[in-house]
């Protein structure tokens, strides 16, 4: 057995990152474990050896999995196996993947798999921080053509100071949490949620979390060097013909630059762009076609890309003839459906969301049952991209890993807006009916709206935009786009959202696919997404200034009530017996979480007449009994000296024959009152040692007219020691009428 290699990176807190090869997976193209303390990542890399016939793009593959035993679990369901991806599994390796895609050959079309297993966890240290170290250390220890490395880590801001890698406490205290992907030189990749924090310190982390990502990246290099896996494999995917590429820029690129100045739609721009190349292809014949029909494909888009680009960086034309900094023109509005609890509409030029929110109770919560993020959680954000927002003729499949990650970008978004302690679980989903350019930014556009139009009083509406960079001369000559088209972002250089209020950034994700991009166009590109955001927020203010001061009236309405923990079992009663009792007669749905040492009581149903009567039967089960009370209570049996009344949930006090009427009674039943019987009475005391309590009617009654109180007598008793003198007793004689 060869000696394993391994390299160590120290963080600034003195924890150890440990790079290990040559012990794990050795028929792998690439192998390493990555430990840091008790976690421990297996990241592997295969790779063809050809691509396959006409595929002339990067076929790329990643996929992060965690294994339940690394915690020591068990997964839930029948069969107690891992099953499909969970979003957190998805989008960790869509992490990934977005700083990988880039920097391989662009002539590279192999298909190439990257696996990432967690293996090992105490659940302090955050493993998908070191996904991308892992993914990118497998490929340097390989033969396969990467222009890397590149490496990930997580920073947060935790008390006013930037950490590297986080562990789970420290995240839980953080205002900023964002994910850096980025090479020795370049940042590639940026993602991740803030609490309003400005351009200024967001761009700090990034300058934070490079430094970092510089050491990884050189015991990478360290590595590969130590394996002898400097040199790369030789491969050949694509076949090329320098005449035929100079023929296609010479017949096809003055046309496709007219259109690409004529501020032309999507679809007349679309079919434009086609009309040209097919004419471009009827000059050849059938059998010349079939051979050189994938080499036109691919030397008529890089026409497109150039034309696009010369366009804007010589005459600043963009494909629709707007400015570098101007916004497609927005038209929104609320309350656009009936049938949801909320709903709003939002376009912006050809891109456009209608989304729903939907209110609901705690039985409504998200179980969340990860390896090792297992809780619930109370709002939630579902997109949705159906082929024909695009135009396309193709059947929908269900949600993709692009819904996946689009969705819990605007997620992001809007989260930390919901009020801490508001009680209802929010639902909302994203339909996209247009889309060319940002719909996860429309989503966050109406998102807000929606959850104003639903009564749901966030702290500050949110707006989010897309920003766009066409660069040349590693970013001597650039220009920054503000509300990119889909074409700019597919033809670009950068896809960089940013999500705020008017206080600050909420959220951001960036995708940069060249190399050289600066700081300083980085923060020019911050200042100028602020300014459109800003304009974007003026228009979703325009539409509901504020939230609605109460929800729908078809709305649930939600009470809560906090009690005693020593009251929770008193509600629930025996076997559930007392809450559903409540439930069925208040047609209220009622459920109770001890939370830090104290009861906390939700009561929800879509009138408040239901929510009075479940709070009232509640309280009176928590309360305490008080001397002077007045109670309703119900006769609950009878005795010959009087009869049981329960005037409160589960407390019964003693209601005596004297204590029922003024005039004298023989019986109980003399007053026409039998068990099960309603009866009002007052709580006149409460024995001190015992703890009952002593009831009365009569005082609630008027006193006849004429009564009089027994008039004191005095009874002679005979003295046990033989005394004539006996003890009196003052005993009241009343009068009986």
């Amino acid at each position: 057995m060869v000696a394993p290699i391994n390299r160590t990176i120290e963080l600034s807190d003195g924890r150890i990152i440990t790079v290990e090869t040559g012990k794990l997976a050795k028929q792998a193209d690439g192998a390493v474990t990555v430990t840091m303390g008790n976690t421990m990542l297996l990241a592997t890399v295969t790779a063809a050896k050809e691509a396959a016939a006409g595929v002339d793009f990067m076929p790329l593959q990643v996929e992060y999995k965690e294994k339940f035993s690394a915690y020591g679990r068990f997964p839930g369901g029948f069969t107690r196996r891992e099953g499909k991806a969970s979003d957190y599994e998805i989008l960790t390796s869509r992490l990934v993947d977005r700083a990988l895609r880039p920097l391989f050959p662009d002539n590279y079309h192999a298909e190439v798999f990257v696996n990432i297993i967690l293996y090992s966890s105490d659940g302090n240290d955050v493993p998908d921080a070191l996904a991308g170290l892992a993914a990118s250390s497998a490929l340097a220890v390989s033969d396969i053509p990467f222009n890397g490395p590149i490496s990930e880590v997580r920073v947060a801001r935790v008390e006013g100071k930037f950490v590297i890698n986080p562990t789970f406490a420290e995240l839980e205290k953080a205002d900023m949490d964002i994910m850096v992907g980025a090479t020795l030189d370049n940042i590639m990749m940026v993602e991740g949620e803030m609490d309003e924090v400005q351009e200024a310190d967001m761009l700090e982390a990034i300058k934070v979390a490079h430094e970092a990502i510089k050491d990884q990246c050189r015991v990478q290099l360290e590595l590969s060097a130590a394996c002898g896996k400097m040199e790369k494999r030789s491969y050949e995917h694509e076949t090329n013909d320098e005449e035929l590429r100079k023929d296609v820029r010479l017949k096809c690129y003055d046309k496709v630059y007219a259109i690409a100045v004529s501020a032309s739609g999507k679809q007349e721009r679309t079919e434009a762009f086609e009309r040209i190349v097919e004419e471009y292809k009827g000059g050849f014949t059938e059998e010349e076609l079939e051979e050189k029909a994938g080499m036109i494909g691919r030397y008529y888009h890089d026409v497109e890309k150039e034309a696009m680009r010369r366009a804007i960086l010589d005459e600043g034309k963009r494909l629709d003839g707007r400015k570098t900094t101007e916004i497609r023109p927005i038209w929104c509005e609320a309350d656009y459906v009936p049938g949801p609890h909320g709903a709003a509409v939002f376009t912006r030029g050809e891109t456009q969301s209608l989304t729903t929110v939907t209110l609901g109770t705690k039985a409504d919560e998200k179980i969340v049952d990860d390896v090792l993020n297992h809780g619930k959680e109370r709002f939630l954000l579902h997109y949705n991209f159906p082929p024909f927002s695009t135009g396309d003729a193709k059947p929908s499949r269900g949600v993709g890993r692009r819904e996946v990650g689009h969705g819990n970008l605007a997620h992001r978004a809007l989260k930390r807006m919901i009020p801490a302690d508001y009680p209802y679980v929010i639902r909302v989903i994203s339909d996209i009916l247009e889309s060319n350019g940002s719909s996860s930014m429309a989503t966050v556009c109406a998102g807000t709206l929606a959850l104003m139009d639903a009564g749901v009083q966030i702290k500050r509406p949110v707006s989010g935009i897309a920003m766009g960079l066409i660069s040349e001369n590693k970013g001597q000559n650039y220009a920054i786009l503000s509300d990119i088209l889909g074409d700019e972002d597919h033809l670009g250089d950068m896809d960089f959202k940013v999500t705020g209020t008017e206080n600050g950034i909420t959220a951001t994700q960036m995708d940069i696919k060249v190399d050289g991009l600066s700081y300083e166009i980085l923060e020019k590109a911050l200042a100028q997404a602020k300014e459109g955001r800003m304009h974007i927020l003026g228009k979703l203010v325009e539409t509901m200034p504020a939230a609605r001061a109460d929800l729908k009236p078809h709305a649930p309405r939600i009470e809560t009530l906090t009690i005693g923990k020593e009251y929770i079992g008193a509600v629930i009663g025996p076997g559930g017996k007392i809450i559903q009792g409540i439930q069925e007669k208040s047609g209220a749905v009622i459920s109770i979480d001890e939370i830090d040492g104290v009861g906390k009581v939700e009561i929800a149903a879509n009138n408040k007449a239901s929510i009075d009567a479940a709070l009232k039967a509640i309280r009176a089960i928590v309360a305490v009994p008080e001397v002077g009370e007045i109670y309703e209570g119900k006769i609950s049996s009878v005795m010959p000296y009087g009869a049981f009344v329960e005037f409160m949930p589960g407390k019964d006090g003693l209601l005596h024959i004297s204590e029922i009427d003024w005039k004298r009674l023989d019986t109980v039943e003399q007053a026409g009152l039998k068990e099960g019987d309603p009866v009002r009475i007052k709580l006149v005391d409460i024995d001190p040692k015992t703890g009952k309590f002593k009831l009365s009617r009569k005082v609630l009654m008027p006193k006849p007219e004429g009564y009089e109180e027994r008039p004191l007598r005095t009874e002679r008793r005979t003295d046990p020691r033989g005394s004539k003198d006996s003890s009196r007793e003052e005993r009241p004689r009343r009068r009986d009428y």
